[in-house]
């Protein structure tokens, strides 16, 4: 038998070209930072005006004293009669812009991170996972949002022109000498150029442990708890609807457990979200030197209910906050991300080259 010839020896050979992208874990998922900066801006926006009660209530006792402190309905009322309309929406600018940057980070950093925890580290993976990347996207967030939120309080408590005037000129007398105060603030801008020539950096970033303190806890339970619930709810359709179709609205599911995710982890951290408020905003009559001395300040003069002081308006604001920006982008990922994939063209996985009669072969 005559040997065989080279041409008809291996008549085939197939060379691997680079894998496809769709078969290997891929941790940066650009889109999931779009849909969650549009999602983060759209719940700030919505939701501002209970945001400013929130911050207002925290904000009496280093502004007018611990007496006589106002409840969120008196509250409402007082800001209606004092600035109207304009001022539930005092510093929505950097809260919207601050919203926008950490949305995105939060989001995109969460799909991200779950993806390489779960890759690199299995053992992580589940609750823990969840809980870090939460964690891990809030901080990225946080040299945007911290500047965005001293400028954002400070604008809140300040109200319009008129009322923080007759605020001043009624608290001057229990001033002390020196004592560091800021002028009325007309716009984001002006407020943050104001804040870094008066303070420089570190007035910008005023209370960023502290923020990052109630955040990093608070962001972590988020995504933990919204994950967790939906697990309960398709581990509960499995078990009282088998054999149905049953299937829940991605939008719907992202309203409901989105908001109730939100609602427990403001609770949860709201005596971290007090202190970090009135160290930013900062008082003529109480002021604090660190988190530390806020803390013993607030418990020794108020107890308890200092620390839970407007879990009320948080908790408020956090539910349907949460609630719209997890529909937000449960809706963005439904709509756009099956028809982004479709858009993509197929990738060659490998190439066969027949040597016989010379033609190629692609494999996709």
């Amino acid at each position: 038998m005559a040997p065989p010839s080279p041409t008809s020896e291996h008549s085939s050979k197939a060379l691997t070209a680079r894998p496809n992208n769709s078969t290997h874990n891929q941790f940066f998922v650009w889109r999931e930072f779009v849909w969650g900066g549009i999602a983060g801006a759209f719940g700030e926006g919505m939701m501002h005006p209970i945001d400013t009660i929130k911050t207002r209530i925290q904000s009496q006792a280093i502004l007018s004293g611990s007496q006589n402190q106002k409840s969120a309905l008196q509250m409402i009322q007082t800001v209606w009669a004092k600035d109207s309309l304009a001022g539930f929406y005092r510093g929505v600018a950097p809260g919207i812009t601050g919203s926008l940057a950490t949305g995105a980070t939060y989001f995109g950093v969460i799909e991200s991170t779950k993806k390489w925890i779960e890759h690199s580290h299995p053992s992580l993976s589940g609750h823990w996972a969840h809980f870090i990347a939460g964690a891990i996207g809030d901080t990225l967030g946080s040299f945007v949002y911290v500047p965005c939120e001293v400028i954002k309080q400070r604008m809140q408590v300040q109200g319009t022109r008129k009322y923080w005037t007759s605020v001043v000129s009624k608290e001057g007398s229990h001033m002390t000498q020196g004592m560091n105060t800021y002028g009325y603030y007309s716009g984001m801008f002006q407020a943050g150029c104001s804040i870094w020539k008066e303070q420089g950096p570190k007035g910008l970033y005023t209370g960023y442990w502290s923020t990052l303190a109630r955040d990093v806890p608070f962001a972590g339970l988020m995504v933990t708890f919204y994950e967790a619930f939906k697990n309960m709810t398709e581990y509960g359709r499995q078990k009282w609807f088998p054999n149905s179709n049953l299937q829940l609205n991605s939008s719907l599911e992202g309203l409901l457990l989105g908001g109730l995710a939100g609602g427990l982890s403001a609770y949860l951290t709201t005596p971290l979200d007090v202190i970090k408020t009135r160290l930013q905003v900062q008082g003529k009559i109480v002021r604090y030197s660190g988190w530390s001395d806020a803390v013993h300040k607030i418990w020794a003069t108020e107890g308890l209910r200092g620390m839970f002081r407007g879990s009320i308006p948080r908790i408020t604001w956090y539910i349907p906050a949460s609630a719209l920006t997890f529909m937000a982008v449960e809706f963005l990922r439904e709509q756009f991300n099956e028809r982004l994939d479709n858009n993509k063209l197929p990738e060659i996985t490998s190439v066969s080259i027949d040597k016989k009669d010379s033609t190629f072969q692609e494999v996709s």
